[in-house]
């Protein structure tokens, strides 16, 4: 019930969020590049800090990096909810994601200690299916609250789920689950590790002025710097060993980085698109993305506990094709297209979504010792979240070269629709490639 919080409120967070940006873009009158800020800083902090959270709970103890995790989700959400500024709004909506990234990296760990092999598909099925819930329910109800309670109610009503998970943790669960006490945190891995991340999206955002290929450039040969670094200290951050000596582990994150960068930017893309072009309601706008998320909570539960049963390859390697498919027809999309079709289409991602994530999670937790739960539930985490952070930015990307540092008005919607377009193509490509990656893996161990 705890974990099930947090896997509920952080994807209700993005998508209720996603649909209240043209509100929020209205109201500071930002252009399109400090709008995708807005969502990307969120995604940005947690992929920044999953990693050095992850280490830190396995030394201290999960159970309160967990809680900790929370409490300054709280404090983030009333700062997002009085922010008078985007500044401060971008800063408050970064401090929530280093919440979630104390989430993040403890929650599939502590789920995956007190499971049994023979159930752990059927658990992280149901984990699954609570973040396609939050998914779900975040763009409807997070329209509802926009469209009359102003897109500040948001934020007010995530604390009582923060609460909750805080009490129902320090309440029942009395065990802390600590497998490296004793060791010390890399600080200079986790300094690199994380402004990596910072530099790479910092010079993205202001393409194409002179210094972003630079930043860019810099936090490249960091990234490379620090897998180069992880091979020669004493207490890694990352196991580079997990990747080079388990087929299974490396590839199914591979296919999870993959999956992740090429579907997360869809839904901020399509919530400025039905607010924008089809002249939407956030509330109708709401309903129409619920399509997708509905799905993937039916599918999600039920191809977990047929990874129990089969090869998680095969049912992982069925979801990314239907999810490439769907990424290719959203490259039809135009501003006449029928509501019909966008649904449809929404439907068949959800579908592909299902059946892919929840096999591939059971084949990478189920592919490694116990004593790696904490290092693989991080890295499961990291792929995700750096997937998400790649996928917005190739959104920065595109905005800012064919948008440009200007608020979306009716005089851009052509130039977003073929920014939109892009990015579709782009997707469905590279969601193609990794159809070859998912099924290059050996069977589950």
């Amino acid at each position: 019930m705890a974990v099930s919080m947090g896997s509920f409120l952080m994807p209700f967070m993005i998508t209720s969020v996603n649909i209240a940006l043209p509100t929020i873009g209205s109201e500071f009158s930002i252009d399109a590049v400090l709008l995708n800020w807005i969502a990307t800083s969120f995604v940005l902090a947690s992929a920044m800090f999953i990693i050095p959270f992850s280490k830190i709970a396995d030394i201290y103890g999960r159970k309160k990096i967990f809680s900790f995790g929370f409490i300054i989700f709280i404090i983030a959400s009333v700062l997002s909810a009085i922010a008078g500024s985007v500044n401060l709004l971008i800063f408050s909506r970064f401090l929530q994601g280093i919440g979630a990234a104390m989430y993040y990296g403890t929650g599939v760990a502590l789920l995956t200690s007190v499971t049994p092999m023979k159930e752990r598909g059927k658990v992280l099925g149901i984990n699954t299916a609570l973040v396609y819930i939050g998914q779900s329910v975040g763009p409807f109800l997070g329209g509802i609250l926009t469209q009359y309670y102003g897109w500040r109610s948001i934020f007010y009503f995530a604390i009582p789920f923060c609460v909750l998970a805080i009490l129902l943790v320090t309440w029942n669960i009395k065990e802390d689950w600590a497998e490296s006490r004793g060791e010390n945190l890399n600080y200079t891995s986790s300094i690199i590790y994380s402004l990596t991340f910072l530099v790479i999206m910092y010079g993205i955002s202001i393409i194409p002025e002179r210094n972003s290929i630079w930043l860019i450039s810099f936090g490249l040969i960091g990234f490379v710097y620090f897998i180069w670094h992880e091979t020669k200290v004493e207490n890694p951050l990352i196991y580079i060993e997990l990747f080079r000596e388990n087929r299974v582990f490396s590839f199914s994150n591979l296919a999870n980085l993959i999956n992740y960068s090429s579907t997360y930017a869809v839904i901020f893309l399509m919530s400025l698109y039905l607010q924008y072009i089809q002249m939407l309601t956030p509330q109708n706008a709401g309903l129409v993305l619920m399509s997708k998320t509905i799905v993937q909570s039916i599918f999600s539960p039920v191809t977990g506990s047929l990874s129990d049963r089969n090869d998680p390859k095969i049912l992982a390697s069925i979801g990314m094709g239907i999810t490439a498919v769907s990424l290719f027809l959203l490259t039809f999309v135009k501003a006449q297209t029928s509501l019909i079709y966008i649904i449809l289409v929404l439907i068949l991602l959800g579908l592909g979504l299902g059946v892919f994530v929840s096999p591939n999670t059971n084949a990478i937790m189920s592919s490694v010792e116990k004593k790696y739960y904490g290092v693989s539930s991080a890295t499961l985490a990291t792929t995700r979240q750096t997937g998400q952070l790649l996928s917005m930015a190739v959104v920065m990307l595109l905005f800012a070269l064919i948008i440009g540092r200007v608020e979306i008005t009716p005089q851009h919607y052509e130039a977003f629709l073929k920014a939109s377009k892009t990015a579709y193509v782009i997707f469905a490509l590279l969601c193609s490639c990794g159809i070859f990656f998912s099924l290059a893996r050996d069977k589950k161990r």
